[in-house]
């Protein structure tokens, strides 16, 4: 990619305008070869009702952060990118700071895409594991 990190970084922020990952304050904060992360902040406004991060805010980071990696790694506006299956597996809950969603891809084919999500704490301890596959759709 001839991109800098921090174009890539900024480019991938800015269409958040508006949207859920706005709504959810999710930020793009790395990116390199094969990975992209952003990271949430964890707080009433992503809650269950007993106080943790609910597991619907975990699969909507893991979902955008890997859309958005289906973006950048397959042709950016010259693409469209739809998920078509997620799964994902809860193991820890957060009750507040910041959880982590690096998105990597494992197999990069021409139609689709399937990536692998770990999002962690600040600690770096897995809270949730998410497997995402991504469709590659002609731009309008």
């Amino acid at each position: 990619m001839s991109y800098s990190k921090e174009t890539i970084l900024r480019e991938c922020n800015a269409v958040c305008k508006n949207t859920l990952m706005e709504t959810l304050s999710i930020e793009f904060v790395d990116f390199s070869e094969d990975s992209l992360t952003a990271r949430m902040p964890v707080t009433t406004k992503v809650h269950q009702p007993d106080g943790v991060l609910h597991g619907g805010a975990s699969v909507a980071l893991a979902e955008s952060v890997g859309s958005m990696g289906a973006v950048v790694f397959l042709g950016g506006d010259k693409v469209s990118i739809r998920g078509i299956e997620i799964a994902a597996n809860h193991v820890k809950s957060v009750r507040d700071g910041f959880v982590y969603a690096k998105a990597s891809i494992l197999h990069k084919g021409k139609t689709t895409q399937l990536w692998q999500v770990r999002i962690v704490n600040e600690q770096d301890e897995l809270v949730s594991l998410v497997k995402f596959t991504t469709i590659v759709l002609a731009s309008k």
